[in-house]
Parts: structure tokens; C-alpha cells; sequence
């Protein structure tokens, strides 16, 4: 947060990058962006603006994201860039950071295009990467790779959209016996107590 004042910036999130079979999500280490509109944007779209060409390696010139103008970035359509401006994102910054085996990603952004001070920004990320650096456990346990399945994954989703059993085995075609089943599933992966304790383990660390 006192980085975030430094630069000029309103918000701050640090992110690291999980790669599926065949997609990449964001798991979400700290951020000070309203819950909703994490929800709003999405992970995937998330991971996608802090691994795009805009994003700076440590030493490199930043460059920034002006979602006003709807830029072409790969998995950024011009709706996403609008919902990100609306949502406050006016202006966003993507940095790398090196963690010794680790590769980080701190998104900076501002309300107002031009508040951001690009010397301050590139100081502040040699600082993250030195402050990370000296927390190798926190850092594993929010990289590390996701445990569920994605039928496992769905049915802890719509539990915590509040959906019944019977109703998230109308939405996903199964039968109730079996959404159960990936739920038991899921709580042990988590080495949860029950549903509710899964499903705040699983949006903790930005599964859902």
C-alpha cells in the first residue's frame, strides 16, 4: 500500500500465473481491488493483461495499459478495456518481477491517466522483488498449481453462487449423486471441514 501511494497509483495487485493443459488464470497473492470487480474482470483476464507486451521486465520502461482507448492486446478485447476503465482502471501498469525461480506479476493502476510517476514505478519494482524475495513460503503456497478438477472446480462455483445440490446438477447435466461426489472430492483437496470452508479456501486463493 505505501508503494502504491509512492507511484501515484490507486491500486495494487501482485499475481502469479497457473498454466493449465489449456488455459492460464490468475492466482491473486494481494490486492487492494474491490472483491466485485475481481469477480467483474475475471482471472483469466487478469492473467492475461500481466503476461502482455506491455508488461516490463525489472530495469525495462514501463508502458501503460489506457483502457479508454480499447488497446489490442492478446486476450484484452475493447469490452474488456471498457469494463476495466469504467470499473476505475483508467490507467494500468504491468510489471515483471524475478523471484529467484518465480515470476511475478504487479499490476499498478490509477483512476486518472498520468498519475502514475514512471520513475517512482520502476524503483518500486526492484523493491518488490527484493521484499519478495524474503518470503519464499508465502510465495510457494500462492503458486502453488491448483488441485481441482474442472467438474470439481464448476460445482464448488455455483455452491458459492448459492446453488443447491439438485440445481448444480440441472446446470451441469449430471446427476445430484455425482455433483456430491466431486463436492466430497473437493473438501478433501482442500483438507476442508465442509463446503463452506472449501468454497472460502477456493476464492482465497482465486481458484474462483
Amino acid at each position: 500500500m505505501e508503494l502504491t501511494a509512492t507511484v501515484g497509483a490507486d491500486t495494487y495487485m501482485l499475481v502469479a500465473l497457473l498454466h493449465d493443459q489449456d488455459r492460464t488464470d490468475a492466482r491473486i497473492i494481494a490486492s487492494n481491488w474491490i472483491y466485485d470487480a475481481i469477480q467483474l474482470a475475471g482471472h483469466r483476464l487478469i492473467a492475461n493483461l500481466a503476461q502482455s507486451p506491455f508488461a516490463a521486465e525489472p530495469g525495462g520502461r514501463p508502458r501503460a495499459v489506457i483502457t479508454a482507448t480499447a488497446p489490442a492486446l492478446p486476450g484484452v478485447s475493447g469490452e474488456d478495456a471498457r469494463l476495466l476503465n469504467v470499473l476505475g482502471h483508467s490507467e494500468i501498469y504491468a510489471l515483471k518481477l524475478n523471484v529467484g525461480r518465480q515470476r511475478l506479476f504487479l499490476l499498478f493502476s490509477a483512476e486518472a491517466i498520468g498519475r502514475i510517476d514512471l520513475a517512482t514505478l520502476m524503483q518500486a519494482q526492484f523493491e518488490c522483488c527484493y521484499a519478495l524475495s524474503r518470503m519464499p513460503t508465502v510465495l510457494g503456497a500462492a503458486s502453488a498449481p491448483d488441485p481441482l478438477s474442472d467438474r470439481e472446480r464448476e460445482c464448488l462455483f455455483w455452491v458459492s453462487e448459492g446453488k443447491t445440490t439438485d440445481e448444480v446438477a440441472v446446470i451441469l447435466g449430471v446427476s445430484s449423486n455425482t455433483v456430491n461426489s466431486y463436492i466430497t472430492q473437493a473438501i478433501r483437496k482442500f483438507s476442508a471441514s465442509n463446503r463452506a470452508m472449501a468454497v472460502a479456501t477456493a476464492i482465497r486463493s482465486g481458484i474462483i
